[in-house]
């Protein structure tokens, strides 16, 4: 009985989260932390994969209920169709006996405050398992529900990448890798995946990096060797690329704007302790929290503040920086398997207003550089309009500006620029373009 009210609870927390996602338009990373604190480490895991997995396949699941359903339901029962969702991903995706899955998704109406709803799910998630196979061939011969992406973006990718959107399209439906960035000031890589085999714990390096690697099965971070003593970092190898291209050295001042949460401000202290200057700007205050957080474990400092890169004069002292790394606002179509909420949460109608953002801060941070200084400009996307695109515009607008090609032997060269594509070496999509000040 204890178990059965502990995922009874599951499911219930699960479908407030998520109508929080698909009503208000949050995030999951905003809310689900917060929604388990009370759980058991069992059940947190259970609303996590829940959660993940009826975002990961929104677009799938949400055309099944249309074809269930005689009509919608309203918009303030969103929760009833949450749950029906739900309990087709259960269905469908996980090995929950049908029965069980059934019949707790339908007792999970009644804990939502709306026992009316429990005829209608246990009929319309019946009327699935009775059509199963007739549905599954049906969506097939559906672009939308077939490849679990909302339409404007599948389109985009098939447009950008012809070649290789098939797999594209995998990795972003794909669980994520769990990669890890070692602490190189405390740890090396090779006596980390030493301690890693000793514990019984199975892991690989990531290829071009110095530091990195991915566990071949996913943990809680918390419990690897060495996690509290800040050995380690989660970071996926693409993001652990980026710093590298800085050509650090000794005696620099250095910006990492849109710092949060840290990992690459982290990573250039790792990198080179012995910097004259390292300041972590964010414009959110909540985020500024996590660099500290981060730094503090891993025993590292930096100038942490809070500030708009777009508006410099509101936070800056005057004096340039020999480096600049702009991890940039984006559309994040590189880091979909990790937040499968963009499928729900992005518009086609973001994209423009990004653009004009990444524009922004790009002529803003421009003018804050040394001459002969360096900006690394970032992006988790892989719209050649928020990448290659902006920065060939800003090279066209910004005469004292030129591309300092990247020498590295991995990504696909752009006309400016590298373009990493998510589930390539099973890192997360990127690009990077490196411009030197003259």
């Amino acid at each position: 009985m204890g178990n059965t009210l502990r995922s009874l609870s599951a499911r219930v927390i699960a479908a407030a989260v998520l109508t929080q996602v698909f009503s208000q338009g949050r995030s999951l990373t905003a809310v689900l932390p917060l929604a388990v604190t009370s759980l058991s480490e069992r059940d947190q895991a259970f609303v996590q994969t829940l959660c993940y997995g009826v975002l990961r396949w929104f677009p799938r699941l949400e055309y099944l209920t249309q074809q269930l359903l005689h009509k919608p339901l309203r918009a303030r029962d969103t929760d009833i169709h949450t749950l029906l969702l739900l309990g087709l991903y259960q269905l469908i995706e996980m090995s929950i006996p049908a029965h069980a899955a059934l019949s707790e998704t339908v007792a999970a109406a009644e804990n939502l405050g709306k026992p009316w709803a429990k005829k209608l799910i246990n009929a319309t998630l019946r009327t699935y398992l009775r059509n199963e196979a007739t549905l599954q061939a049906k969506l097939i011969t559906h672009d939308i529900a077939n490849t679990a992406h909302p339409w404007w973006l599948l389109e985009a990718i098939r447009h950008y990448w012809p070649d290789s959107w098939p797999q594209i399209i995998a990795a972003n439906n794909n669980h994520p890798p769990l990669s890890l960035r070692i602490n190189r000031l405390q740890k090396n890589r090779e006596d980390y995946l030493k301690t890693l085999q000793y514990n019984h714990i199975k892991a690989h390096a990531i290829p071009y990096t110095e530091s990195g690697i991915i566990l071949e099965q996913p943990c809680s971070v918390t419990t690897l060797p060495g996690f509290s003593q800040g050995h380690i970092s989660v970071q996926d190898g693409s993001g652990q690329r980026a710093v590298p291209l800085l050509a650090l050295k000794p005696g620099l001042r250095i910006l990492d704007a849109c710092a949060a949460p840290g990992g690459k401000t982290s990573h250039i202290l790792e990198l080179e302790p012995q910097l004259d200057t390292l300041i972590a700007l964010d414009i959110d205050t909540s985020r500024l929290e996590r660099i500290k957080e981060n730094l503090n474990r891993l025993q590292l400092t930096a100038q942490i503040i809070q500030g708009d890169a777009t508006n410099p004069k509101t936070w800056w002292d005057g004096i340039s920086f020999d480096r600049i790394l702009l991890d940039a606002p984006c559309s994040g179509t590189g880091v979909i398997r990790r937040h499968p909420d963009i499928k729900v949460l992005r518009r086609e109608d973001d994209i423009s207003k990004l653009i004009t953002l990444q524009k922004r801060l790009l002529s803003a941070l421009w003018s804050l550089l040394t001459p002969r200084g360096l900006l690394l400009y970032c992006t988790c996307s892989i719209l050649p309009s928020e990448n290659e695109q902006q920065i060939l515009e800003f090279l066209s607008t910004h005469p004292n500006a030129r591309e300092q090609p990247l020498q590295v032997p991995w990504g696909i060269p752009q006309a400016v620029g590298r373009q990493l594509l998510t589930g390539t070496e099973e890192l997360d999509g990127f690009y990077y373009a490196c411009l030197e000040k003259y």
